[in-house]
């Protein structure tokens, strides 16, 4: 499991055996049931979390209440509320596993310790914090400029692993459109 996670780290920062023991060192593992809430919706997430087998899903309530889904997480990513990772106020979302997850686990103030133990750890933080934002902005994007068929279709080539793993209903959400026009989408799409 570590093996998996330090090759993924290598491809953003490449670290000698010390530095990685040092890593290692600071995170827990951590197996968590499918559907199981990891940080509930105005408590202060201070957890970051590497997914080593499983999804999670990141979510916020929309003015009527219901589950929005933000973003979907699987394996070699980080996953958490960053926002509130970040800034220390209470989560306005929520993390969830939706399959039975083994995570690693690392504590704000490890990781924050991790900083002045293993510098390379500033460019790690960058680099993820970069794709959370361009992540967040292509998704932003493309409720704005593009139609369901080609959110769809964009999903299908960047998570179509996902597809099988994930209930229809949440994938719909994270679209940002409804159950039936998923349906009708996946439909149209099998015809072609």
């Amino acid at each position: 499991m570590l093996e998996q996670f330090r090759e993924t780290l290598n491809k953003v920062i490449i670290l000698d055996d010390q530095e990685w023991r040092i890593i290692s060192e600071a995170f827990e593992i951590k197996k968590v049931a499918a559907r199981q809430l990891i940080t509930e919706i105005g408590n202060v997430e201070d957890r970051l979390y590497f997914v080593i087998k499983g999804v999670l899903r990141l979510y916020c309530l929309d003015v009527k209440e219901q589950k929005t889904t933000i973003f979907l997480f699987s394996e070699n990513h980080f996953a958490s509320c960053y926002q509130s990772f970040l800034t220390g106020a209470p989560s306005d979302q929520a993390l969830e596993t939706l399959e039975e997850c083994i995570l690693l686990s690392i504590q704000k103030e490890s990781f924050e310790s991790l900083y002045s133990q293993v510098p390379k750890m500033n460019v790690l933080t960058r680099v993820i914090a970069e794709q959370r934002f361009i992540h967040a902005q292509h998704i932003f994007t493309g409720q704005i400029s593009r139609t369901p068929e080609e959110r769809y279709r964009d999903f299908e080539q960047t998570q179509g692993n996902l597809l099988l793993r994930v209930p229809q209903h949440i994938i719909a959400s994270f679209l940002g459109i409804t159950p039936v026009s998923l349906s009708r989408i996946r439909n149209r799409a099998l015809k072609k």
